[in-house]
């Protein structure tokens, strides 16, 4: 079973175009290609690198959307109305989205604006992968063929818990959410033991 799974990362630049009639543009990369990440995984650490043209069929056949911060309903454009244009290049997935005249839209430009919001993140589902075991015994996972599922705007954080210990300790809240990231950690060591 193939699961969502959603990358991080702090990006070079976001840039902000605004032009005379107020329409305001964020343009910037969700990923770059080959680029490796920081080490993933609790139980079973890995780096991960994204292949050119990985998502180059999703792009054809799907429509995606921009949010913020993964939150499905704060959309701040889409790809169906023009609003939101994704183009792989050969740098990586390149994304510009015309912010919508709203709160969020507002919100999202004085953010970004003030450096508040420098993270973009991605969700997608591996479609072909694989991994290597290269010299440093670091397994590298080389994603060749994804869905892209959405883009999202994020205040990035360095941990998972680093959000959750911003908005107060619940011990509760931290066990479950531990609980529930240690069984998808197991899920995804099983598939990828499956290779």
């Amino acid at each position: 079973m193939k699961t969502e799974e959603i990358r991080e990362l702090v990006t070079d630049k976001i840039e902000i175009r605004e032009d005379d009639d107020g329409n305001r543009t964020l343009t910037g990369y969700a990923v770059k290609w080959e680029m490796k990440s920081q080490v993933l995984g609790l139980f079973y650490k890995f780096r991960e690198q994204f292949q050119k043209g990985a998502f180059l069929e999703s792009l054809n056949d799907d429509d995606q959307r921009y949010l913020w911060s993964h939150d499905v309903s704060k959309v701040l454009g889409r790809t169906k109305n023009g609003t939101l244009r994704l183009k792989e290049d050969n740098i990586g997935l390149r994304f510009e989205v015309d912010l919508p005249n709203t709160t969020l839209g507002n919100d999202t430009y004085e953010s970004i604006k003030r450096g508040d919001v420098d993270g973009v993140s991605f969700g997608f589902r591996a479609i072909d992968d694989e991994v290597d075991e290269p010299e440093d015994d670091m397994p590298l996972r080389t994603v060749k063929k994804a869905k892209l599922l959405e883009v999202s705007a994020v205040a990035f954080p360095a941990y998972p818990d680093s959000e959750v210990s911003a908005r107060g300790y619940d011990p509760m809240k931290q066990h479950d959410e531990l609980q529930s990231y240690k069984e998808e950690q197991v899920s995804k060591i099983k598939t990828l033991l499956e290779f």
